[in-house]
């Protein structure tokens, strides 16, 4: 190599030691010399170092007086074509790597386009941490996208959290910046350094595509290995992509991980101990799927995971992305479907994530009127960013690709459709038509449910929506939002309210139970008893029930059987399940105890019979959706507060049930039946191992009496706060 260049500091050379140069590659790295076009300059700035030098015992680059660069000036054919650098520290020692600014663009135009179109799935694949080997030298990849900022520096554990050391290559109109750097491996710790040249801020951020991150209070991303984790759900998944969800039966069970079960000591069970003891515990209640309440990397556990931070990370709370796939791939190879609380509506305004992520409103809506949820305390995303609708389409798209899940419950759905959500008059802007309605968040939603459908058949994406928007489940090609289901909120608050009524009052109620049919089969429904009815001072299920203590719990199971016999999928927080008496709190463990207690072991008990009955019987799910699958026989005995009907399959097979929702035994209580033979009783929730009276039916022949406009009918007995589910006998 020739000898070395006396070189003078620049404005470059100082914007690059004071951290404030927008193209570090135009001064770093392997440069043609401005005097002899036959040779090169090498320039390196490192703030730490005592000496540096080629490695493998190449010559000492010198020092520029006075500073932290070293430039050596050498012939370009003796050069290699990545070379590699030897420096010593007072600190840390030695160290030996490439040098990371002699290496070109990684982020291909093909990719950068996509994403400024809004249209690039697997954009995760690219931005955020990732290793890669560039001409057979590993490292790790950084890259994000930060359009407003003036420089960015990838910081961590591997360069003393210093912005000075490795700044990111400036990738022009596309807002991305990137960096990779040889030799670093998965389970580096890194954060983003952003000088703002819109507010002229330093910031610390997070990575908004780290894939997992450091246990809360700290939030530094961890680089993962890429997934090779060894799935044994291949059938499944295959199986998946055939089926046909709206014809089959779904039981889902929704979880809060951190409170489902504790140690002793207070600490989270971790995924494979959930794995161990949660999917067992589903599997033999009989249901078919478990939602998770999110489990998105959050700060706050009292946001139960609802202000997310990192959307493409499960909670480290629990362990690791590998573990949390176990977790995953333990489900499906118990028959269970996993389904993700995701949320799309909002994020908080912590300092070290998404908000004025590059010192402007990148991610959220700059106007507040738009891009401040006032009742949460929380930002709202542009959907009208083409950047920022990627980043969550990614976000869904990566948990049913990388995770296998089988779905997605999108949160506050509501929220994101009206412009005046829950907001005074003169706090919001109307659309360009002059109305309430989102635009981009229905264009959003169109696009979520269109691309999850089509990347990965068989999923389903559930909307939170609790007002009367109309086609939230029908198709997008027909003008609807093309969601899977929606939950059925009034039916859930008129049923609730119904129940908290004495009986003796209920009969001025009637209408509650069932206005619902009115409107049923207007969306595919979902039949929500979920955790935010126990929670917030609502007291839990069984405590909103009225009278004394069998009472409670008879209305309990009867509120159960009415759930599982009605059209729409099912859905039950933990806890609910054995009938916790007091309200869900998400920093303990559920009321285990009450188990040793017959009245509770009851109503687990009814939930796991009414499951195996539900699964079983394709009058009881085939038709959910659709008015074939569900008639009255009578829904006007209000002054008994008696209701009946039939649940067909379409087929020919039907089940009979009866409602009693008073304490009051109905002797020779006489229904109309459509076909003659005997009607045997194949459930009771006043059952006595359920802890019932134990007034039961058996087998009822049929007489031959016109009642209720059907040719037959039979005499029952209907149980006190009972329901009873009959089919005729063959």
């Amino acid at each position: 190599m020739a000898a070395k260049t006396e070189i003078q500091l620049n404005d470059d050379f100082i914007k690059i030691s004071t951290a404030k140069h927008h193209d570090p590659f135009a001064v770093l790295g392997r440069h043609p010399d401005q005097n002899d076009p036959n040779k090169i300059q090498i320039r390196v700035y490192l703030p730490y170092a005592e000496t540096v030098r080629f490695a493998d015992g190449g010559p000492v680059i010198p020092r520029i007086e006075g500073s932290d660069f070293f430039v050596y000036t050498a012939s370009a054919k003796e050069l290699p074509k990545h070379y590699r650098l030897e420096w010593h520290d007072k600190d840390h020692g030695k160290h030996t790597d490439y040098d990371p600014y002699d290496f070109g663009v990684q982020l291909p135009e093909f990719d950068r386009h996509l994403f400024a179109e809004g249209k690039h799935w697997h954009i995760y694949q690219k931005l955020g941490a990732h290793l890669q080997t560039v001409d057979g030298i590993d490292g790790v990849l950084f890259a994000v996208w930060a359009p407003n900022a003036s420089r960015v520096s990838v910081v961590g554990d591997f360069n003393r959290w210093d912005g000075r050391c490795h700044p990111l290559r400036n990738l022009g109109s596309s807002g991305l910046w990137e960096l990779f750097i040889p030799g670093l491996d998965a389970g580096c710790l890194y954060k983003f350094e952003i000088f703002s040249r819109q507010s002229t801020q330093l910031l610390l951020k997070t990575d908004p595509y780290g894939q997992q991150f450091e246990l809360r209070p700290q939030t530094a991303a961890i680089v993962v290995k890429e997934n090779t984790y060894p799935w044994q759900d291949a059938d499944w998944v295959a199986q998946r992509g055939q089926h046909d969800w709206l014809h089959e039966p779904m039981s889902i069970f929704e979880v809060h991980l951190g409170s489902w079960r504790r140690h002793d000591n207070g600490d989270f069970l971790t995924y494979r101990e959930l794995a161990e003891q949660l999917v067992p515990y589903v599997k033999d209640l009989g249901f078919t799927h478990i939602e998770l309440l999110p489990i998105t990397e959050h700060p706050l556990d009292a946001s139960w995971g609802y202000q997310t931070t990192g959307y493409f990370a499960p909670t480290s709370r629990h362990g690791t992305p590998d573990e949390f796939r176990y977790f995953v791939d333990t489900c499906h190879q118990n028959g269970i479907g996993i389904i993700l609380d995701w949320v799309p509506a909002h994020f908080p305004k912590d300092s070290f994530a998404l908000a004025q992520f590059d010192g402007s409103a990148l991610y959220e809506h700059e106007d507040p009127r738009k891009g401040e949820h006032r009742d949460w305390g929380t930002l709202i995303y542009n959907y009208g960013r083409n950047e920022v609708k990627n980043f969550l389409l990614a976000s869904a798209v990566f948990w049913l690709r990388e995770f296998h899940l089988d779905g997605l419950r999108v949160d506050a759905v509501a929220s994101m459709l009206y412009l005046d959500y829950s907001r005074e008059d003169g706090d919001w802007l109307p659309n360009r038509y002059g109305g309430n309605e989102n635009l981009e968040a229905i264009d959003f939603f169109r696009e979520l449910n269109t691309v999850t459908h089509d990347q990965h058949p068989g999923t389903v994406v559930m909307a939170e929506e609790s007002t009367a928007w109309p086609q939230v489940t029908r198709p997008t090609w027909v003008g609807g939002l093309g969601f899977s289901m929606k939950w059925n909120m009034g039916w859930m608050h008129d049923i609730l309210k119904y129940f908290s009524e004495d009986p003796v009052h209920r009969r001025y109620h009637h209408d509650q139970l069932t206005f619902g049919m009115l409107y049923a089969f207007t969306e595919n429904f979902t039949l929500p008893f979920s955790h935010d009815e126990v929670v917030h001072g609502k007291g839990s299920l069984l405590n909103k029930m009225p009278g004394d203590e069998w009472q409670r719990f008879a209305n309990l199971r009867l509120l159960y059987t009415f759930m599982f016999t009605y059209p729409g999928k099912k859905l039950l927080f933990m806890g609910c399940e054995f009938g916790q008496g007091t309200q869900w709190n998400f920093n303990q463990a559920l009321d285990w105890y009450v188990l040793d207690y017959p009245l509770h072991q009851g109503v687990q008990h009814v939930l796991k019979d009414l499951n195996a009955l539900y699964k079983s019987h394709p009058p009881l799910f085939k038709h959910d959706f659709d008015y074939q699958g569900f008639e009255w026989i009578d829904c006007h005995d209000v002054e008994q507060s008696v209701i009946s009907y039939r649940r067909k399959d379409g087929e020919g097979n039907e089940l009979v049930i009866v409602l009693n929702f008073t304490p009051v035994v109905r002797e020779q209580y006489r229904i109309g039946v459509p076909q003659a033979g005997v009607y045997q009783e194949l459930f009771n929730s006043d059952t006595g191992v359920y802890g019932g009276s134990q007034i039961s039916n058996g087998e009822r022949p049929s007489d031959d009496i016109a009642w209720m406009q059907l040719p037959h009918s039979i005499s029952l007995t209907l149980p006190p706060l009972g329901g009873i589910i009959l089919k005729l006998s063959a």
